[in-house]
């Protein structure tokens, strides 16, 4: 099953649908015939690393889907085209969360 992403002028994403298998591959295809632009997307992120979301931007330079910087403090991984924190998360079983003061890891 083949999944789209339909962009916005500044390729964010607006919306994402699922289309026939038959039309894997015609991004388009699909952009022509509805005067839109759609960016194919894959849950396994064989495609453009990540699977696409609403708020995500189409990054075209890195063929991928980004999200949205969850902290200013986070640097973009070029690897995954996901975010990293300043610090790693802690991996001591607990539950926590960032705190952007003190760019660190806090338990709420």
């Amino acid at each position: 099953m083949s999944h789209f992403a339909k962009l916005d002028e500044n390729n964010v994403v607006v919306f994402v649908t699922r289309g026939r298998q038959e039309d894997d591959g015609k991004e388009a295809e699909l952009s022509q015939r509805t005067g839109d632009r759609y960016v194919q997307t894959s849950y396994n992120g064989t495609i453009r690393k990540n699977f696409a979301a609403i708020g995500y931007t189409y990054d075209e330079a890195r063929v991928a889907f980004i999200p949205p910087q969850p902290f200013p403090s986070w640097t973009l991984n070029e690897e995954t085209c996901l975010w990293d924190a300043p610090v790693p998360y802690p991996e001591d079983g607990e539950l926590y969360v960032w705190d952007e003061q003190t760019t660190s890891w806090v338990q709420p």
